[in-house]
């Protein structure tokens, strides 16, 4: 898409990505609220990075990096604007983050039901690590 835009998101933007969320992603977190979007960008304003068309939220990802994890969540593209290389550019995005703050190995957030996605990823080049599993455990409300 050439009136594609990739850039962070602004705290101010908070509800916004989440109506993006809701209609675009797949799945929930315990922090898809105003104030876990708003904690995660001013944490880390480089985190959130969004692909607008024409002012529109056409696609997500948090490229999350802790100093020793490079991380990925929330890559998601709005229905009717797949299949055109925005998750590509957003991939793109996030790892020439992590390159340039030191990441040597990313990680991806995948649900098991969505195999859109593991089509996706399999097609960027990563690949599932079955020996792994996630645990979880939700802190206080």
């Amino acid at each position: 898409m050439s009136d594609l835009q990739i850039r962070t998101a602004a705290p101010d933007e908070a509800e916004a990505v989440l109506a993006f969320w809701k209609e675009s992603a797949k799945g929930t977190s315990v922090s898809d609220d105003v104030r876990g979007v708003t904690r995660l960008v001013e944490r880390d304003p480089e985190a959130l990075i969004l692909a607008l068309a024409d002012g529109l939220i056409v696609g997500s990802v948090i490229a999350g990096w802790d100093g020793w994890r490079a991380s990925l969540y929330r890559l998601a593209v709005l229905p009717s604007y797949r299949r055109r290389g925005i998750s590509t550019a957003l991939l793109r995005a996030a790892e020439e983050r992590f390159a340039a703050l030191g990441g040597r190995r990313v990680d991806a957030m995948v649900l098991e039901e969505n195999e859109t996605g593991h089509h996706l990823w399999t097609a960027a080049g990563y690949r599932r690590q079955d020996q792994w599993r996630r645990w979880v455990k939700p802190l206080g409300e």
